[in-house]
């Protein structure tokens, strides 16, 4: 059963009960965010709410009705959201061990794999405690993400444009408040500058999606040049 592969024992401390709930109203904020956007570039409420059931994962969430939204098809929708959610194969290998030994627990564990919950446990050195808190902030967050889309959904068709409330902003400024600790590191920086301008540059020229893929593109300058580019001797 899943509920078995669910950590008990000692409460989780204070400070992480606190960590997690206020990452829960962040995650709440995109969720409504979400909803607002997805209702008013046309989805129906409950395909929003059905796609966040069955995907969870907000960003692929987000690129799938921006791509549709501004003319893409839905195959180059489904490539970003997969290129997209690539990152989760090296989560997964990390965080496996988590998640139990069941076929239930893994498949329901995989479900909650999140930046955030992924974060939350990868910060606990305890491998027992990082699975508690893995469970806890994924099923959190899950629940949270949940009834945010719908209200927002409301928001959404009562308003028509997100943009009155300032909703179209929040997954931008969640996005930018997890980048912003790792924008201390300059190559990281450049790494981000360039692949923004890469997506800037070519959104006029190409299909919607196509710039989003390219700014990867940018991680190219975290990689170690080869020693003939460093001007060393083999």
């Amino acid at each position: 059963m899943v509920s078995s592969s669910v950590p008990r024992g000692q409460a989780l401390e204070p400070e992480v009960r606190r960590d997690i709930a206020a990452m829960a109203v962040a995650v709440g904020v995109v969720g409504l965010s979400f909803g607002a956007i997805a209702v008013a570039s046309g989805l129906s409420i409950w395909l929003a709410a059905l796609m966040s059931l069955l995907v969870f994962a907000g960003g692929s969430q987000f690129m799938a009705v921006g791509v549709v939204a501004s003319g893409g098809a839905p195959l180059a929708a489904l490539a970003a959201g997969l290129i997209l959610n690539a990152r989760h194969l090296p989560f997964g290998l990390a965080i496996g061990h988590l998640l139990g030994r069941g076929l239930a627990a893994r498949l329901v564990g995989s479900h909650l794999l999140i930046d955030e919950s992924v974060a939350f446990a990868l910060a606990q050195r305890d491998p027992e405690r990082a699975r508690r808190v893995y469970w806890i902030s994924g099923i959190t967050f899950f629940v949270v993400w949940q009834p945010a889309v719908v209200l927002g959904g409301l928001i959404g068709g009562a308003v028509g444009d997100p943009a009155v409330f300032g909703v179209d902003a929040a997954f931008p400024a969640a996005l930018l408040a997890l980048l912003l600790p790792a924008l201390r590191d300059a190559a990281t920086r450049r790494a981000a500058l360039t692949g923004g301008a890469v997506a800037v540059l070519t959104t006029p020229l190409l299909p919607a999606g196509v710039p989003v893929l390219l700014a990867l593109c940018g991680v190219a300058l975290l990689l170690p040049l080869p020693r003939w580019a460093r001007g060393e001797s083999s």
